[in-house]
């Protein structure tokens, strides 16, 4: 079964050694941490270091590099050290910079910044960015050329940009270090409506196999064995489980139970 990694989103409103705590109370083999480089301090590399060591857990990834124009280099770059510090294994990154040439330029300094860290750098597309499908993003990667460049892949956004599972099939496996996995509604927000899009995003996916995406048909083009990042950001979950480890608990369960079907 692919090991599973617990998401900061499924639990956004906990730090991050609370978020390795609830990765451990939820059985997940693996966790993901928000790294905000604005407020992200020693102090707090010390303290999640120190989580990880404890648990045993390896941390999958970082997040988020928000490209834009007139991105501040340095913070991005501070989020990759993070990570490095901290053993992650890939560095998640968006862009909301519509010059796609500027985007590719920063990726590929972002790559050679992570030379050395063990650490790939993923890039996300979903119509919340200006990487808006596939395609798109596949252009960006070609452009970047660095063998650390990645592509990250989120049911949500794959269907919300009406990517096709067939579409992803094409993908270069050595593009797909990792992956997101979570379920959402059938139903697409207006591609028109930011704010639906976001909160589609952030507070109405689903468990896996409770929702109406093509998750058999997705997950069967993934690499065999990939790691999946559980990027179930829910209200729903929010509301009904308060303690970050009755959460994360919840949503491990649920994921194992759907791998186990396939």
């Amino acid at each position: 079964m692919n090991p599973i990694s617990l998401a900061s989103g499924v639990v956004p409103e906990f730090g991050p050694v609370e978020t390795i705590r609830a990765a451990l109370a939820g059985g997940f083999d693996q966790v993901g941490l928000w790294v905000d480089p604005e407020t992200w301090t020693n102090t707090r590399t010390r303290e999640a270091r120190t989580a990880l060591a404890d648990t045993a857990l390896p941390l999958l990834d970082v997040e988020v590099i928000w490209i834009q124009p007139g991105s501040d280099m340095g913070l991005h770059k501070k989020v990759i050290d993070v990570g490095a510090e901290l053993g992650a294994k890939n560095v998640l990154c968006v862009s909301s910079d519509p010059d796609m040439a500027q985007t590719a330029a920063r990726l590929h300094e972002l790559c050679v910044h992570a030379e050395g860290s063990g650490m790939r750098v993923a890039l996300e597309f979903g119509i919340f960015t200006e990487v808006k499908s596939l395609t798109m993003a596949l252009s960006v990667l070609d452009a970047v050329g660095h063998p650390l460049r990645a592509l990250l892949i989120d049911p949500i956004h794959v269907d919300r940009s009406l990517t096709l599972p067939a579409d992803l099939a094409h993908v270069p496996r050595e593009l797909l270090p990792y992956a997101q996995f979570c379920d959402a509604p059938a139903a697409r927000p207006d591609p028109a409506d930011f704010g639906a899009i976001i909160t589609d995003a952030i507070d109405l996916r689903a468990q896996c196999g409770e929702g109406g995406l093509p998750l058999d048909a997705l997950y069967k083009v993934l690499p065999p064995g990939i790691p999946l990042s559980i990027e179930l950001r829910s209200k729903a979950l929010r509301d009904a489980f308060p303690d970050a480890g009755e959460r994360a608990k919840a949503v491990a369960e649920a994921t194992r139970q759907w791998l186990a079907g396939r």
